[in-house]
């Protein structure tokens, strides 16, 4: 247990140095922080149950996505720097992953309200 406890400690501090690495360097990243707490406050002072949970999930989600996408943007950057068309096939994937997300994030707005 005490090993769990131990390898949990330092993967808990790992993920939020990635998070911390983003908040710092990525404006997208800042961006959509900003924009969750707009929506998670509406959220909170307009629903409530299942529809609350679903919102504020979506708009965690949309930080996932972004996450990933940064991972995906430095690898790449890392790998080269040179302008190369599977580099921004690899880069444009991990974009329209976060407007996908954010998409859904929208229509579950929608449903929410309008459904």
């Amino acid at each position: 247990m005490r090993n769990f406890l131990e390898r949990l400690k330092y993967r808990t501090i790992w993920s939020w140095h990635g998070v911390k690495n983003a908040w710092v360097n990525e404006h997208s990243f800042r961006t959509w922080v900003w924009a969750n707490l707009v929506s998670g406050g509406l959220a909170l002072w307009l629903l409530e149950g299942t529809a609350l949970a679903l919102i504020l999930v979506m708009g965690i989600l949309v930080l996932a996505a972004e996450l990933m996408n940064t991972a995906i943007e430095r690898t790449v950057d890392l790998v080269t720097e040179e302008q190369h068309p599977l580099a921004k096939q690899a880069k444009d994937a991990g974009s329209a992953a976060v407007a996908v997300t954010a998409v859904a994030a929208g229509v579950a707005w929608v449903v929410v309200l309008f459904g």
